[in-house]
């Protein structure tokens, strides 16, 4: 019986590439998700942008902040299947969906009382703030749909299943693109609701989703996951989940702190640099989709080796994974920095937006780079248990370094959006030298999950 759920689970098989491709081929779906909000969108306005942009700002902090389960739920799986403890998995499985969804009703209850408050804490004015509160208000309200499925999709992936993942991906976003052309601009017989369509067809897609992963997750377990499995609570569970995500999420959200306070300096320097600032990121976001790619499947690998205490294969495994990302980042490095005016002229024909968002795209090289590392190596630095040590140098680097550099830059040096991103870029780097040093020391091989009493069943 052992055997067959090994054979099952592919636990010994795992490979990065075919990991990496369905994973690939999700993130790639996901963005493209966002993509198309602001493709569309931008038939409307550049405010228009600007504004859904800025609220997407707390949506992904707060999507981070649920990512402190799903995170922590699918190292803490991970390491239990790699010791072949299915029955623990299970029920970790079930505990992490319950977490989620009820931090994701308390986030769900902020936003719908606080969407208009929150964006005005964003120095946002007119016709910007208008949209950005419009927007935050239908998606915030919702954001416990993406609870629960983070928690699914965390459980579904670890267990090697990242082909149908990606096919869930595929399925939500052509639904909420056609939605998106229906209800933003009254096409298809729906009614035009302009930005407001974008949100609602967020969480339409979102919802069917859902459904989709619940489906999937009965499927792709070893031991089916009971009713009361939901409902029963172990301290011991709770704490390693935690243990991991707490410190996996809060990095992120420093991330995206430091990333708001950039925006905050964005809005002084005009309504055309906030555009552009919009604009480069969303074309920045496909330089590093293989890294986040590799970095996921990498992640997922190492978990199973930690929990089988198999260190040296994670060990090896991480600077296979680095090369690759790297070969990836700048082939897409290059593509971008050759046709960034043609990609910017994709979102707007405002030759001034344009000029700007070309100028840091240059800069991609120096920022990618350096972002490919700390991708992969920090995934792998979690998913062997070592999670709070990125949450040190990413407090010094990214609060201490980058935010006092990038007002340096913007108010005193005049450097305007080419400051924001050296300011970025030099935390990023920092950060890549650091984690790769202490991936190399082979301190994280202390922090395993499982017991070296429980790796034996592995071996």
């Amino acid at each position: 019986m052992a055997e067959t759920i090994s054979e099952k689970n592919a636990a010994d098989h795992l490979s990065l590439f075919h990991l990496t491709w369905p994973i690939f081929l999700e993130v790639f779906l996901f963005m493209l998700m966002g993509l198309a909000d602001t493709f569309m969108l931008s038939a409307l306005s550049d405010n228009a942008v600007s504004g859904v942009g800025a609220a997407n700002q707390y949506i992904h902090i707060a999507i981070l902040i649920l990512e402190v389960v799903g995170n922590g739920a699918s190292i803490v799986v991970s390491q239990y299947l790699g010791s072949r403890r299915y029955f623990e998995a299970a029920k970790i499985s079930a505990l992490a969906v319950t977490m989620n969804l009820c931090v994701g009703l308390i986030m769900s209850v902020v936003f719908f009382f606080g969407a208009s408050r929150l964006m005005t804490m964003m120095n946002l004015k007119g016709e910007v703030l208008i949209y950005a509160q419009s927007y935050l208000v239908i998606i915030g309200s919702f954001i416990f749909l993406q609870a629960i499925i983070n928690a699914l999709a965390a459980v579904i992936r670890v267990h090697g299943w990242t082909k149908q993942t990606m096919y869930v991906s595929l399925g939500m976003n052509v639904l909420h693109v056609v939605l998106n052309y229906g209800l933003i601009f009254g096409n298809l017989g729906m009614p035009e609701l302009g930005v407001k369509g974008a949100a609602v067809s967020s969480v339409i897609s979102r919802g069917l989703a859902v459904i989709v992963f619940l489906w999937l997750l009965y499927q792709v377990m070893e031991v089916r996951v009971k009713l009361e499995y939901y409902f029963t609570y172990s301290k011991e569970y709770v704490r390693k989940i935690l243990n991991i995500g707490l410190p996996s999420a809060f990095e992120q959200v420093l991330y995206q702190f430091c990333q708001i306070i950039f925006l905050y300096y964005a809005t002084y320097l005009g309504a055309e640099t906030l555009a552009a600032r919009q604009y480069a990121m969303n074309i920045s976001m496909f330089t590093y989709l293989f890294a986040i790619a590799i970095g996921t499947g990498t992640a997922i690998i190492i978990g199973r080796n930690v929990g089988a205490g198999k260190k040296e294969e994670a060990y090896h495994q991480l600077w296979s994974s680095v090369r690759a990302a790297f070969i990836f980042t700048i082939i897409m490095v290059v593509v971008v920095t050759l046709f960034r005016t043609q990609l910017m002229s994709v979102f707007t024909d405002n030759p001034e937006v344009i000029a700007i968002g070309a100028s840091v795209l240059v800069l991609s090289i120096l920022l990618e780079t350096g972002r490919t590392m700390n991708i992969v190596v920090i995934n792998s630095l979690r998913a062997s248990g070592d999670a709070r040590f990125p949450v040190k140098i990413g407090f010094l680097s990214m609060v201490c370094l980058s935010v006092p550099l990038g007002y340096l830059l913007v108010f005193v040096l005049d450097w305007g959006l080419i400051g924001i991103w050296l300011a970025i870029s030099a935390d990023e780097w920092l950060r890549a030298i650091i984690v790769y040093f202490r991936w190399k020391s082979r301190k994280w091989e202390r922090f395993a999950l499982v017991s070296p009493t429980e790796q034996k069943e592995a071996n």
